[in-house]
């Protein structure tokens, strides 16, 4: 769970230039992204199942790195 992401506006700062920031730290907290991921239920089979196959990605992009 990821902390409240606040954003003051400072004197002389515009509305926008404010929420650019702060849609920049809801982006680098990663917050939407897990907004996604709990959307709907994921079956800890389907968890295991989708780590599995990224790590055999990497594997593979590894072994075609060093040939």
């Amino acid at each position: 769970m990821h902390n409240m992401v606040k954003v003051k506006v400072q004197p002389g700062e515009t509305i926008e230039q404010a929420l650019r920031r702060f849609n920049r730290e809801v982006i680098e907290e990663g917050i939407l992204d897990e907004v996604k991921e709990r959307e709907f239920y994921t079956k800890p089979s389907q968890v295991k199942r989708m780590r599995n196959k990224q790590r055999q990605l990497k594997l593979n992009r590894d072994k075609r790195q060093n040939w």
